[in-house]
């Protein structure tokens, strides 16, 4: 990596180093390559492979994503959903009108069948009545953003709270009101799917309204969602990412020399695990949230300032994991599309904690049916929380053989073959990410998002920012999601833009 000037002139262009290859690390080397100011940039990518957290495997005949799974809100507004389209990786039915049109208001739709633990299946009806109840509550929530103060300091609590008002209205009988809970047992499950956390009880209920929902239907890339950064990163120039460069300690508000470029004094020097030293003008960090707090202490030198850390430290940052069992053939119906799984006796009301050994399959939420690669029949489960993690834990083995039994007791099939193979998701043991995305948990609020995007050093005036923060987690309002973290990355490169290349004119995305 070659440089020829220095902070405040740089006549050859700044040198600018992004560390991590995912989508927010890409998307921001891919708008500051387009521009002619920018020639000296390099990717640091610790694994072998870029994309971070979106990662379509080759598997039972097909693609599966063992990461992002889908674009959620495909639609106008969505920089992910553009990009796409722009790279012609969607059909027609996800770029038709009528789908950018859907509303969902961030909803999972209900399942095509559901199964309880007896071995009978529960009546759609009461799902869809209980979805109805839940989804309401969970809208209810998105009301206090601006409220003076919250009743309850969670969206678990709140949930809790006003379904229990709601049961002593409930005139079944007490086996009905029982199935009832353990309906919404399930969509406590599912929305700790979607909000990458143990429990509701964990997520901060006054900034709950701050993430937002685009419209259109939530769709998939029907050749892997890896295809969208693969185009990135082909647009690239050569040898712009280096991979298996994992970063030690970012060394910032210094001056640091290069024996190659004598006189020539850089305020950042990135030090890599191999001990190569990077010394650079700007860099833009965009390594997930799990592995900023796991490394906190050792990652940047000095220290980051006490609000900044404090803000690391609160955000929420979970995990959800993906299980897929592969069939010889399919027990269910050719039109299923998702599989409930509902624990008879467990109610969201009660805080039962059985050892995980023993109970961490009943936080599996169930199943999407992923569509049929020729005779290739999968299905994908979903898991979140220390049930996940401590899942990551077991062996495949393990974890075909406690699913096989767990699918024989819900469908009431003692003879249902075992699944042919199984792979999964491990977010939580991968060492780069340490979970999967992130949310505003109880204690944080969405002021802590738009404190870890600011970049440093915090009174830094025009060419004297040193490191710039991207990624999801620094996303206010699309938090946990690949457009929120697409985005960020061309806020940092645009800020980068502002700076050194003011007459250039920054290209727009066309949203």
């Amino acid at each position: 990596m070659e440089a020829t000037g220095s902070v405040g002139k740089a006549p050859g262009g700044p040198r600018v180093l992004v560390v991590g290859g995912g989508i927010a690390g890409l998307g921001a080397a891919q708008r500051l390559c387009g521009q002619s100011a920018f020639p000296h940039l390099r990717v640091l990518e610790a694994t072998a492979r870029a994309g971070g957290r979106i990662r379509s495997e080759r598997s039972f005949g097909g693609v599966v994503e063992v990461g992002a799974h889908w674009i959620h809100g495909p639609s106008r507004g969505n920089p992910v959903f553009q990009l796409a389209a722009e790279y012609g990786l969607l059909g027609e039915k996800e770029l038709s009108e009528e789908n950018q049109l859907v509303e969902t208001g961030g909803h999972v739709g209900l399942p095509s069948v559901s199964y309880a633990s007896s071995g009978a299946r529960v009546s759609l009806q009461l799902v869809a009545e209980m979805a109805t109840l839940f989804y309401g509550l969970i809208d209810q929530t998105r009301e206090f953003l601006h409220a003076a103060e919250t009743p309850v300091p969670s969206v678990g609590e709140y949930l809790k709270k006003e379904i229990g008002q709601h049961v002593t209205s409930w005139t079944e009988d007490e086996e009905t009101r029982k199935l009832k809970l353990a309906v919404l047992n399930s969509l406590f499950n599912l929305e700790c799917c979607v909000s990458g956390t143990h429990s509701m009880d964990l997520v901060a209920l006054a900034p709950f309204g701050e993430y937002t929902v685009l419209p259109g239907l939530d769709c998939t890339f029907s050749k892997g969602y890896q295809g969208l950064t693969n185009c990135m990163m082909a647009s690239l120039p050569e040898d712009t990412v280096v991979f298996e460069k994992p970063v030690k300690t970012i060394h910032w508000n210094g001056s640091f020399q290069e024996a190659a470029f004598p006189g020539e004094t850089f305020p950042v020097s990135v030090e890599c695990e191999d001990g190569d030293q990077f010394p650079v003008h700007h860099v833009i960090v965009t390594v997930p949230l799990g592995f900023l707090k796991e490394h906190l202490d050792t990652f940047f030198d000095p220290p980051l300032p006490a609000e900044k850390a404090e803000a690391i430290r609160k955000i929420g940052f979970g995990t959800n994991n993906k299980i897929f069992l592969e069939f010889e053939e399919p027990f269910w119906e050719p039109d299923c599309q998702l599989i409930q799984l509902v624990w008879d006796d467990t109610s969201p009301l009660e805080d039962a904690a059985p050892a995980l050994q023993d109970a961490w399959f009943r936080k599996l939420i169930g199943f999407v049916v992923l569509p049929a690669f020729a005779s290739v029949h999968v299905l994908c489960g979903f898991i979140a929380g220390l049930e996940s993690e401590f899942m990551e834990t077991l062996s495949d083995e393990e974890v075909l053989l406690c699913l096989t039994q767990v699918l024989r007791r819900m469908t009431g099939n003692p003879q249902l073959p075992a699944p042919k193979s199984v792979l999964r998701s491990r977010w939580h043991s991968a060492p780069y990410t340490r979970g999967s995305y992130s949310y505003v948990a109880v204690g944080s609020t969405g002021g802590d998002l738009d404190l870890l995007a600011q970049p440093l050093p915090a009174d830094g005036a025009g060419a004297q920012l040193q490191i710039l923060f991207a990624g999801e987690a620094t996303h206010r309002t699309f938090y946990s999601t690949t457009h929120g973290a697409l985005l960020s990355g061309w806020r940092e490169a645009d800020r980068l833009l502002s700076l050194w290349a003011p007459q250039v004119q920054q290209p727009r995305p066309r949203l």
